[in-house]
């Protein structure tokens, strides 16, 4: 989709004057070892939660709970299939001297279930409230008291919604005990999308679910970009006579104080790790060239200093004295520099066009989309270890696959894709599985995923 803002930039500038993995660098395996991330995943057999008066919301529990658990990443999921009849419910079920399968620890960690970890619980409906208990214990263990690694009690309103609330915040804590950075619940993705007659700027929840439009401002909006802290978004707008940036507030859909530079384009905004500063594209000197004001637009300077179109600024989040963007002429490439505009160095290895990095928040690997192998325009996401330069492609011939962003978590990203005929937005984990789609009416892209 950027390889289109580059080469309709010169246009604009007349207008507005007038799942299989395929591995790089194959001979070492470190970027398909990251990728995958198997080795030692702990073995959940997560039961089916039962309540007293609740009983009509569980079933919405339970499938929110083990979605989230299996969507993490994080647990090799046992199927139900295997489990013994009988699932305890409370930590006194788990009595070792009764005869009933599934009352001891060992009858999960054996054969047939294999797992190393069980999750169990239960529900009760008190003074009106849904009262949630969930438990997981090490069935490895022989010492009942020993084997309790997690409690919680969580409440929620009598309905599905207040059970889904309960299994989110359930799953979220059993995530960070594993050492996982939580669940992606209360994380937003924001988008563009035409479906109200416009491209405006949209937002969801992270499942797809509670789609509302953020903007109404009756022109073309691209090219979002989210504040670490998720209380901002920046991005391109047609509304005036040039596109410019517009920043909101993405609490109350409020425009914030952002200084312009007189310039026929501004474009692609990102901002720094810090949330102080904007950096991007912009036409004030000439050509398109990366730059970078505070949060307001103020301090303006030039960064980039090349003979070329330059755009897609991305700061690495762990490092912000490095930056990423996407320059031509010719096939656009994506490059590597310090935020003084110095050691420029080419990234991607010149096959194909590639665009649209995206920095994994530890900043070591990028996502991004990328021609290689197929016909111009054919775009196909991959992840890269920038250090390395080694790769690993993650869709595979089903459309154009572009825009990916990393989510919060680390372990799952967004991207669009017209694989079903009109652009739409999916999730997929950073190996390329369990794709699901999110979006359904109109045409949307320009994903970024914030923390709320």
């Amino acid at each position: 989709m950027m390889r289109k803002l580059l080469l309709l930039i010169p246009a604009l500038l007349a207008t507005v004057l007038v799942g299989v993995v395929q591995i790089g660098l194959a001979q070492n395996t470190d970027i398909t070892s990251w990728i995958s991330g198997q080795g030692g995943k702990p073995a959940l057999a997560v039961t089916e939660f039962r309540g007293s008066g609740t009983q009509p919301f569980m079933g919405a529990f339970n499938s929110t709970l083990f979605s989230d658990l299996q969507s993490s990443s994080v647990f090799e999921m046992k199927s139900r299939s295997l489990f013994p009849l009988a699932n305890p419910q409370r930590p006194e079920d788990l009595r070792q001297e009764d005869n009933k399968q599934g009352y001891a620890l060992q009858d999960w960690s054996g054969a047939p279930v294999g797992a190393s970890h069980v999750v169990f619980g239960y529900s009760a409906a008190v003074n009106g409230v849904l009262v949630l208990y969930g438990y997981v214990y090490d069935a490895r263990q022989t010492d009942i008291q020993a084997a309790q690694l997690l409690y919680g009690r969580y409440t929620g309103t009598l309905d599905d919604a207040g059970a889904i609330k309960t299994a989110h915040e359930f799953a979220n804590d059993i995530i960070q005990k594993f050492g996982g950075t939580g669940s992606l619940l209360g994380s937003r993705i924001y988008f563009v999308s035409n479906r109200s007659g416009n491209q405006e700027i949209w937002t969801m929840d992270w499942d797809g679910n509670n789609q509302k439009q953020l903007t109404n401002l009756k022109s073309i909006s691209i090219t979002p970009g989210i504040s670490p802290d998720g209380s901002r978004l920046a991005f391109t707008t047609y509304a005036r006579v040039s596109p410019r940036i517009m920043v909101l507030n993405t609490e109350t859909g409020r425009p914030q104080p952002f200084y312009n530079q007189e310039a026929s384009l501004n474009t692609t905004p990102n901002f720094s790790p810090d949330g102080k500063l904007l950096y991007y594209a912009s036409t004030a000197s000439g050509s398109s060239q990366i730059v970078v004001a505070g949060a307001d637009g103020q301090g303006f300077r030039r960064v980039s200093h090349r003979n070329a179109v330059e755009v897609e600024p991305k700061v690495n989040p762990k490092n912000p004295g490095i930056l990423l963007f996407v320059s031509g002429p010719g096939a656009q490439q994506i490059y590597r520099m310090n935020s003084d505009g110095a050691a420029v160095e080419r990234v991607t290895n010149g096959e194909g066009e590639a665009s649209n990095p995206a920095w994994h928040p530890d900043g070591q690997h990028i996502a991004f989309s990328w021609t290689r192998g197929y016909a111009a325009g054919d775009w196909n996401v991959f992840v890269m270890d920038v250090g390395t330069k080694q790769y690993v492609q993650l869709t595979h011939s089903e459309g154009k696959n572009e825009n990916p962003t990393w989510a919060p978590d680390g372990r799952h990203l967004v991207f669009a894709s017209n694989r079903s005929g009109r652009t739409q937005l999916y999730t997929m984990l950073a190996d390329g599985t369990q794709v699901k789609q999110l979006t359904q009416q109109g045409t949307n892209k320009y994903p970024v995923w914030g923390s709320k």
